[in-house]
């Protein structure tokens, strides 16, 4: 690691102990932060943030370098006659963009380039694999969505047929049964969960002087366009999602673990997230997947509280890039999930590997020179068809919800 990251580590380690010696003057002094005091609290806070994102991209920057001098290092030693001419590397996609072919499906990729889609980060080697269109496409995906990095089960499939998921909603139990006796019957209860593909897309256009005459990345621009629309849309409804004519969001299946006092505009304390912490049973606590998930603003609350041995509950990470915990268990932020207020179930915890997602072949990528021929612009259109549901909705993730009133 850097010098410089090893010092943006020191220096965010010193502003939480900012943080923390004014939350604790004010507790000793049995009082609330004064207005200044907040006002630097909230700027400390921010900082944290910066660094947090600072420090990502120069880590990441700094793979990526090690990576390209690997990848040199290779070419260089190859024997000149080994090499590819430029004009054989042409791709489909450089075919479709120049207007040659009138579209494309791209399906799930094979080999190596699914490696790539699932070591979707940069310090898992991510950046030494090829990247594909596709597996850009899907990364901006991700970053956009909370709960899409937080673990969930993805399931990849070459069409969209429904798909039943069975789970048990109830196991067999046993009893004492005395000599001779007949023994009572019990069997377990079965459901079933139904994952379908609701299609999301978005419409893009370009004009096609800036086709003929820029030097942007066409690639990397219609990725971040096209992925960070199309992981809005999903992402809202993988929360908050109905069920109806939409994916069935997290939110929306997760049973309550808490409810929050009355009189507080639906605001938790540190019990409150002791005991929606213990609402979930060991087997999905000590999973892998088993974290939180609120939004930034909520986040901010948390870092405030303390437990019973005035230790504060939420701890910073000490290795960049890994996720700060709360009760020893990683935090995740999404901004669809509700704010704190009455009756809002503002904090999820639990194993999110019990969320599925369902993707439903490949990102389709469709281009016309006619939709919009008046006015000499070219049209891509990119879409996805995808569904969620939590498919053991008996307790693996709960959520706290702030009072009626």
């Amino acid at each position: 690691m850097s010098s410089h990251i090893k010092a943006l580590q020191e220096r965010r380690a010193n502003i939480w102990e900012q943080a923390k010696a004014l939350l604790d003057t004010a507790e000793n002094e049995k009082r609330d932060l004064s207005a200044e005091e907040e006002a630097k609290y909230q700027a400390l806070n921010a900082d944290l943030d910066r660094i947090d994102a600072r420090a990502k991209d120069l880590l990441e920057a700094e793979k990526r370098s090690k990576d390209a001098e690997d990848a040199f290092a290779q070419l260089l030693a190859r024997p000149e006659e080994g090499r590819r001419q430029p004009q054989e590397r042409d791709s489909e996609l450089r075919r479709w963009a120049r207007g040659e072919v009138r579209s494309i499906d791209i399906p799930k990729p094979e080999g190596i380039a699914f490696r790539d889609l699932l070591k979707g980060t940069a310090t898992a080697g991510g950046n030494t694999v090829p990247t594909t269109f596709y597996g850009k496409l899907m990364a901006h995906l991700i970053e956009v969505s909370g709960l899409m990095m937080a673990g969930p089960t993805v399931l990849n499939t070459a069409s969209g047929e429904t798909i039943e998921v069975p789970v048990t909603t109830a196991h067999s139990s046993a009893s004492l049964t005395p000599e001779a006796n007949p023994l009572n019957e019990s069997d377990p209860a079965f459901a079933k969960r139904t994952l379908g593909a609701y299609k999301y897309g978005v419409l893009m256009q370009a004009s096609t002087e800036l086709l003929s005459d820029t030097g942007v990345d066409l690639e990397g621009y219609l990725a971040m366009q096209a992925g960070r629309a199309l992981g809005n849309a999903f992402g809202a409804h993988a929360i908050t999602g109905t069920g109806t004519n939409q994916p069935t969001g997290l939110i929306t299946s997760a049973s309550t673990g808490v409810t929050g006092g009355t009189g507080v505009a639906g605001a938790f304390t540190a019990d409150n997230l002791i005991d929606l912490y213990y609402s979930v049973i060991a087997p999905y606590r000590n999973s892998a997947s088993c974290g939180w998930l609120m939004r930034d603003a909520t986040l901010g609350a948390v870092r405030k509280l303390k437990d019973g041995q005035n230790q504060y509950l939420w701890q910073p990470s000490i290795q960049v890039g890994a996720p700060d915990t709360l009760l020893g268990k990683p935090v995740h932020t999404d901004p669809n999930v509700a704010a704190v207020a009455t009756s809002a179930k503002s904090v999820a915890f639990g194993d999110f590997s019990q969320y599925f997602v369902r993707l439903a072949g490949g990102v389709r990528f469709e281009r016309s020179e006619d939709y919009a021929f008046n006015s000499d612009l070219v049209t891509f259109r990119a879409i996805i068809r995808a569904d969620g549901l939590l498919v053991d909705q008996t307790g693996a993730v709960k959520v706290f919800a702030g009072a009626a009133t």
